[in-house]
């Protein structure tokens, strides 16, 4: 049996703590693959509680991990982390861990701001480590099944709105919810953006609770976007359209529903009924066919799948098999570049509006 990765987790708060049991989880089903070895984390209680939970030994900081002896009875050093502190923090602490060669996966947002996000990079690829950033949707077996029917995408739709808790108030909704979304439409498009509105508030934080964004691609593509953690329900969703088909996509049911038009149908239905240009009107007694006829909707099929599992499970292949991750650092650098634009973009509205 090949001798397994070593694995630490590196923050235990929320976050952390679902890689940590994902990693147990997949140390169970792939004992080849994974060894859960270390969790690193400042907070003595939780150090303590975690440690007990998963039995494997507890650090305060990552310098105590990487002068430890090695915490592996198989005497691995651990080659691969999960970077989960807070956002602040990614770049320091991924930077420590990539001097020491082991690969990242570093929770989204990549980083705090672009000149953190530029030394992480440089650092991964001067000690050839593996950079992956957590945009788990992603992973999302309906955003799988999305990507697999893109043609051209000329419009979108997203709404991501949450209950309000206090979970990661060290940053804004647009780098909290929204840039989920703005990571799969970034992918999906494929083409560079050319134009940024946005508006938002703080409503129960000090930071924007709530925003809208209005985005043009150079493509001629166009997408909205509204993130909430202020809302009085989870909306996970993403609508876009492309010639001759809508795509549904709900990312919490993981469904996904397509409507595709069958142009020359269409055409025809309405050379035979020229009385109703769009098919709503109501058609004429000797009516023939109707443009209806042209439309044909089904719920694709979409085998389930945690995303975070999922993730996890592509991290750990890209370590073992050293191939390129599906969400590599320079797409975390865009997603976080675009959401810093917004940012801006939403602090000139509130100067304008007298609101900062």
């Amino acid at each position: 049996m090949a001798t397994p990765l070593q694995v630490a987790v590196v923050g235990a708060g929320s976050f952390g703590r679902n890689h940590l049991l994902v990693y147990r989880e997949l140390e169970v089903l792939h004992p080849g693959l994974v060894q859960l070895a270390a969790l690193v984390d400042p907070d003595a209680q939780r150090r303590t509680d975690l440690a007990a939970q998963y039995n494997i030994p507890a650090y305060t900081s990552v310098a105590d991990l990487l002068g430890a002896p090695d915490p592996s009875p198989l005497g691995t050093r651990v080659s691969a982390a999960s970077v989960c502190v807070p956002t602040i923090r990614h770049a320091a602490v991924a930077e420590q861990l990539l001097r020491a060669g082991i690969d990242v996966l570093i929770e989204k947002p990549f980083a705090a701001t672009l000149a953190d996000a530029d030394r992480v990079l440089a650092l991964a690829q001067q000690h050839a480590r593996i950079l992956s950033v957590g945009h788990l949707e992603r992973f999302n077996p309906a955003v799988t099944a999305v990507a697999q029917r893109i043609t051209r995408p000329m419009f979108f739709e997203a709404h991501r709105l949450s209950i309000f808790t206090p979970r990661s108030l060290d940053v804004d909704v647009v780098l909290d919810l929204m840039i989920h979304d703005l990571d799969i439409v970034l992918s999906l498009t494929g083409s560079a953006v050319r134009e940024v509105r946005a508006v938002g508030l703080p409503v129960l934080s000090p930071k924007v609770d709530i925003a809208n964004v209005r985005l043009e691609f150079e493509s001629g593509c166009i997408a909205n976007f509204t993130a909430s953690r202020v809302s009085t329900e989870l909306v996970r969703k993403l609508r876009l359209f492309q010639p001759h088909q809508y795509l549904s996509l709900d990312f919490a049911r993981q469904e996904l529903i397509s409507i595709d038009v069958d142009p020359t149908v269409i055409a025809a239905a309405i050379a035979a009924n020229p009385h109703s240009i769009t098919g709503i009107a109501v058609a004429p007694p000797n009516a023939t066919a109707h443009p209806s006829a042209g439309l044909s909707m089904q719920q694709v099929e979409v085998p389930y799948g945690e995303p975070l599992r999922l993730e996890l499970e592509s991290f750990l292949n890209c370590v073992r098999d050293r191939t390129p991750p599906r969400v590599p650092g320079e797409a975390g650098r865009a997603a976080l570049a675009l959401a810093l634009e917004i940012n801006d973009r939403i602090n000139a509205h509130a100067r304008r509006a007298g609101l900062a």
